[in-house]
């Protein structure tokens, strides 16, 4: 696959086309916001001509006759107009993918789950496999992980494999273990849990690295199929107000899919790619070099690294046990000394590296890693990231800002975690936790995104989380640690002009200013003046890149 990367990029290098002359437009009848080194600016008219920004008109500025030759007037019906929003952590494959298979993110019970994966069967009845995702056993009555045995009732002889919520835990039934040969000989790889009855067979369920058993097994999408896949993602994104997303881990393959639907122009926003750290040709992919053109809208010059697990399926690692399971610290999804080793090789090849970690323990011993290899590799200036920083010793809060480390954070973890989060960590390390004040005082730079198909990708799901800390129900009342919460503005710039920063993109897009991309959306609702508890709520109306309307 290294060298359909190669020949793509090749290619892609010769055929990059410019934007043609194109006239003047005008967007007036607007409440136009933008956020500027911090701070709130208010416009009522944006001129851009082609892919580029000319002039943002305040209130003191006389607007253009509609008369003026070359320029082209847009009555933007006094909508409000907010700069492109920017997910800087998503999954768009799996987004896509999402939206093909069982959505089991409602499901109230083990039963319900089943249930509807056998009505999502009825309407696909030529999968070979079938696939679903979102279930959380978590907010079921029994608030125990589910079996294969409940599955088998339904399914006897098809494949059924079910992602969690988080993305770290997984669900089969005995015939996709039978294809997997899974049973109960089968030993749990490191970094992963076979999750067993006490006669020691396998429940059905597998932890982190353990899912690899039953993924290995599943035909591999091709790279055309992937396309296919990847735009329909990418179109459903548009439509949410999000015109640039960072894609947290991507394979050779999907690479060459991207590359491919740029070439036909088939992207309707821009993706910012991280290498996945497990594809089998990573070392090729580092030696090959950051593949960024500046007139595209796909690029990759980061990579993606898993530290350990997620909260939920209690795979994150931490220092001390969880508070909910004595003698359980969770998983580290590689020796300290082989994380090391994988962060210096990204580092010393120029990737920005992207390391998600949850765990105390986890953000702990990555923030260790970059404190050295950042100064033995040279490269603070690449700005790397923790992806979720989920829970954080007090003591390492500053170290982000001390290292120039991004914090990549989404909001809607920790309305989703509230229901959990407290019991598996205990009411000391909360402190920590989901900590976007504390971060944001120690300086951090803070970069928003919603991890989607985990979470929604709606990114007014993302701004309400971070300014209430509550869920669309406005619970709690007063907030789930309240004190923790964004302004409007920080929130605001987390999804623009800090999510265009940590894509080492700040001078392109992120915010609406003369000489950026007119990147930008009109939305039905001004979110800085209509309640709070509203902002979920927002419709997006129209979705703009590069001056030109994709929704």
């Amino acid at each position: 696959m290294i060298n359909t990367y190669k020949k793509l990029l090749i290619t892609c290098i010769c055929l990059v086309s410019f934007p043609a002359l194109s006239q003047s437009q005008l967007i007036s009848n607007i409440h136009g916001y933008t956020v500027q080194d911090g701070n709130l600016i208010e416009f009522r008219a944006l001129q851009f001509d082609g892919d580029t920004i000319e002039k943002i008109y305040t209130e003191q500025d006389n607007l253009p006759y509609k008369t003026e030759a070359n320029i082209n007037h847009i009555d933007g019906k006094g909508r409000t107009l907010l700069p492109g929003l920017i997910d800087a952590h998503g999954h768009v494959l799996s987004y896509g993918l999402s939206l093909m298979r069982a959505q089991l993110r409602d499901s109230e019970s083990e039963y319900d789950a089943v249930n509807i994966v056998d009505e999502f069967r009825q309407q696909q009845s030529s999968l070979h496999w079938v696939q679903g995702r979102g279930w959380n056993q978590v907010l079921w009555p029994s608030k125990q992980f589910p079996t294969a045995a409940s599955l088998d009732k339904i399914f006897p002889d098809t494949p059924v494999w079910l992602v969690r919520i988080d993305g770290h835990a997984g669900w089969a039934n005995s015939a996709a273990m039978a294809v997997a040969g899974v049973d109960i000989n089968s030993i749990s790889p490191a970094g992963g849990e076979i999750l067993r009855h006490k006669n020691g067979q396998p429940t059905g369920v597998f932890i982190d690295n353990a899912m690899s058993l039953i993924t290995n097994n599943i035909p591999k999408l091709s790279i055309e199929e992937q396309q296919a896949v990847l735009e329909t993602a990418l179109t459903s994104l548009a439509e949410l107000g999000l015109t640039s997303v960072h894609d947290a881990g991507i394979q050779s393959d999907t690479i060459a899919a991207y590359q491919a639907l740029d070439l036909r122009s088939k992207m309707p926003i821009r993706v910012y790619g991280m290498i996945d750290a497990e594809d089998p040709e990573f070392d090729q992919l580092m030696a090959a070099g950051p593949y960024r053109i500046d007139t595209d809208k796909f690029r990759v010059s980061s990579v993606k690294i898993s530290a350990d697990g997620a909260l939920g399926s209690r795979g994150a690692a931490l220092i001390e046990d969880y508070s909910d399971l004595k003698g359980h610290k969770g998983l580290l999804l590689y020796s300290p000394q082989a994380l090391g080793d994988k962060i210096e090789k990204a580092m010393k090849a120029g990737f920005q590296v992207n390391t998600h970690a949850i765990g105390d323990n986890a953000n702990q011993i990555v923030l260790d890693h970059y404190q050295s290899l950042i100064a033995n590799s040279n490269s603070r200036h690449l700005r790397h990231r923790i992806e979720h920083a989920q829970v954080l010793q007090l003591s390492d809060i500053s170290r982000f800002a001390e290292l120039n480390v991004i914090a990549s954070m989404q909001a809607t973890h920790a309305t989703s975690d509230k229901n959990m989060a407290e019991d598996r960590v205990g009411n000391s390390r909360i402190k920590g936790a989901y900590a976007w004040r504390k971060l944001i005082n120690a300086g951090a730079v803070i970069a928003a995104g919603s991890d989607f198909p985990i979470e929604s990708p709606n990114p007014f799901y993302g701004l309400h989380a971070s300014v209430t800390r509550q869920d669309h129900d406005n619970q709690p009342v007063d907030g789930w640690y309240r004190r923790e919460s964004m302004t409007i503005t920080e929130a605001l710039a987390s999804f623009t002009t800090n999510a265009a920063f940590a894509g080492h993109q700040e001078k392109e897009i992120g915010q609406l200013k003369p000489g950026m991309k007119a990147d930008f959306i009109l939305i039905e609702t001004d979110i800085f003046s209509a309640p709070v508890e509203d902002i979920w709520k927002t419709k997006v109306s129209e979705t703009w890149v590069n001056g030109q309307r994709v929704h």
